[in-house]
């Protein structure tokens, strides 16, 4: 693959590798695409779908394919005992992760129960009975990066790589793929084969400030602390996106293997590394 498309979205670097030259056309419905994701998702601008659920209960309506992404993360939040949950985005700003990054600690208060406050049709329509902070990032930026490979594959490009800092999905001939040591980021503490699979990392030293960092447990109001750096492969990139959260939960990765189909690698903070037997890839640690 020789023709590549840079651009920004969604806050982060996009990458895309194809073998042919997009049109001018098809890239300028992708940007679109990305821009009415944000104007339903993000929690960073004013005029989103998720800004008015943060001034009040009521009922909000999401685009169509919302019920993928919100089963999705029914799913994780049964799975890790509430740990993953779209409504930790309450906890995060009061911590500084705001609108603005003020990066200000505040009181951090109790994130409620998803099915406390949450009240969804099966579709694409949720009702809420108060003011919620609602935060898709844990799945996010994977699944849009899915709705992307949908369009390309839409225009018949079989071969490809998208990279959205990180969140990769790939088709055609395999790649080999860097783990960046969560640590130093000039290195890395292995390889992984990737053909035709999707992979997400996650890692403390990513937004980080003050002592903290963006995995936060709903449960302690805190950082998570056991595990530092997480890889998940997968065959979409949503699933891998989220998997490679949820393993920053679980001391035991076997519900979420019966549940899915999904190879990883872990780090914890003693040094240990938890990985999947056959994992197509070298570890150097």
């Amino acid at each position: 693959m020789d023709r590549s498309y840079r651009f920004t979205a969604l806050g982060t670097e996009w990458h895309i590798e194809t073998a042919h030259e997009l049109s001018g056309m098809l890239k300028s419905r992708i940007e679109r695409r990305l821009e009415e994701y944000d104007k339903a998702y993000s929690r960073f601008r004013g005029d989103s779908v998720v800004a008015g659920m943060r001034r009040g209960s009521g009922q909000y309506e999401f685009p169509d394919d919302f019920s993928r992404l919100f089963g999705f993360y029914q799913a994780l939040y049964h799975l890790t005992d509430g740990k993953v949950t779209p409504l930790i985005g309450s906890a995060l700003e009061q911590a500084g992760y705001d609108q603005t990054y003020s990066l200000e600690v505040g009181e951090i208060t109790e994130v409620p129960a998803l099915d406390k406050v949450i009240h969804w049709d099966g579709a694409s329509t949720i009702e809420t009975d108060r003011a919620i902070t609602f935060d898709i990032g844990a799945a996010g930026k994977g699944y849009a990066v899915d709705i992307i490979a949908d369009m390309l594959e839409a225009e018949a490009e079989k071969e490809y790589i998208i990279d959205a800092s990180g969140d990769m999905r790939h088709r055609g001939d395999g790649d080999t793929i860097g783990l960046e040591h969560p640590f130093d980021p000039t290195k890395i503490i292995g390889t992984m084969r990737l053909k035709n699979k999707s992979l997400c990392a996650s890692s403390i030293n990513r937004r980080a400030w003050r002592g903290l960092h963006h995995v936060f447990d709903p449960t302690s109001l805190s950082p998570v602390a056991d595990v530092v750096a997480t890889w998940a492969v997968a065959d979409d990139t949503m699933t891998a996106d989220g998997l490679a959260t949820a393993l920053f939960f679980v001391r035991d990765a076997g519900d979420l293997q019966r549940t899915f189909n999904f190879s990883f690698v872990r780090i914890f903070a003693d040094g240990s590394v938890d990985y999947t037997p056959g994992l197509e890839g070298e570890l150097y640690i």
